[in-house]
């Protein structure tokens, strides 16, 4: 047997090149530096359309009709024969004369090898149009669906607040006070929730900010129950943040059941004052709290028996995994909901001191 010369080892190794082009599964050229093509995959060819055969020898810019013939595509090309750069994921819109376009992935690389006279560049092309369809298809679907939501959910608010005023109607019909006082605060739980519901028909995020619905919730409460807001105020208070909607219920509901509780027994007669809502957020933590200057808890020690709006208060915290702390306000009373997920270094340092124990949670 005949010794192998360097030139056939070169051939034999180009050969062997060649063969892996041609028959990789996925679209891929070899070219030059020159960017004339060498070799050309057979599913090149079958993906775009391509003689495979005629391609071969060819420049990169003769392919199809001109397609390949791209400026930005040359230039980064050019630059990566010069090895100034690598072409990694550059996307290209492929269009041909009466053909759908096609966007592509191009990816392109200098080979490193011992023949250094001769440069060679693989480019590899993904077709991800089929890909970039499918996905604008289940944006499309998922902006409707969120459109839809949005009007189911200001239907439903419209809805409620029917509801609400038709309780409020029967409300200043009925001569009964006790009855009216039932049917003003079934008027009011039920415009929390609208309030919530327009909020959330506002917003495009999933995600409700706490500051703006409680502005809206207590407008509400505040036209409804107020008769007078030179007398007594309603006001809100506090960074607020983002919550989950079905957490946002629950907060809007213990903030109704709390201004109107503090409105019922905090001013008593003619007293003037004011109800804070105050609510701040970090992270997973959050802590609410309705304040009022009214006449106090010592004051009124029936008010601490447990009755319609102070179990409602207990079941939604307990759901919320909150703990209910009832304090003196000096004056006034102060009602705090705290939820803590994670302990915080700043919460660790509260506990030992001397009042960490009344704003402690689980």
């Amino acid at each position: 047997m005949a010794a192998q010369t360097p030139h056939d080892s070169e051939q034999a190794a180009l050969s062997l090149t060649l063969a892996i082009v041609a028959s990789s599964p996925g679209p891929l050229l070899l070219l030059d530096g020159d960017l004339n093509i060498l070799a050309v995959s057979q599913s090149f060819g079958e993906v775009f359309e391509i003689e495979v055969d005629g391609a071969v020898g060819g420049p990169l810019s003769g392919l199809g009709v001109g397609e390949w013939d791209g400026a930005r595509l040359r230039s980064l090309l050019d630059a990566t024969v010069s090895g100034a750069a690598r072409i990694d994921a550059y996307e290209l819109d492929l269009v041909r004369p009466g053909r759908p376009p096609h966007q592509l992935v191009v990816h392109a690389q200098r080979l490193v090898y011992l023949d250094l006279e001769n440069l060679r560049i693989l480019m590899s092309v993904t077709d991800t149009t089929a890909c970039r369809a499918d996905r604008k298809l289940k944006d499309d679907a998922l902006a409707e669906n969120l459109v839809l939501l949005a009007e189911v959910r200001h239907r439903v608010a419209n809805s409620l607040q029917i509801i609400a005023s038709v309780l409020l109607q029967n409300a200043r019909k009925t001569t009964s006070e006790e009855t009216r006082g039932h049917l003003k605060d079934a008027h009011n739980r039920v415009m929390s929730v609208a309030a919530l519901e327009r909020q959330l028909s506002e917003s495009a995020d999933e995600a409700v900010q706490l500051q703006a619905y409680f502005v809206s919730l207590c407008d509400s409460i505040a036209a409804s129950m107020i008769a007078d807001t030179r007398q007594i105020s309603l006001i809100v208070t506090g960074e607020g943040g983002l919550v989950a909607p079905r957490t946002s219920v629950s907060l809007g509901l213990i903030v109704t059941e709390l201004v109107i509780n503090a409105l019922k027994h905090a001013f008593t007669g003619d007293r003037p004052g004011t109800i804070v809502v105050d609510c701040q957020v970090r992270g997973p933590n959050w802590t609410l709290s309705v304040t009022d200057d009214g006449v106090g808890v010592n004051a009124q020690p029936g008010q601490l028996r447990a009755g319609l709006g102070t179990s409602i208060v207990q079941a939604l915290a307990k759901q919320l995994e909150a703990v209910v702390v009832t304090a003196s306000a000096h004056p006034g009373t102060r009602i705090t909901v705290t939820h803590s997920q994670i302990a915080l270094v700043d919460d660790a340092e509260d506990e030992l001191s001397p009042g960490g124990q009344a704003a402690a949670s689980v």
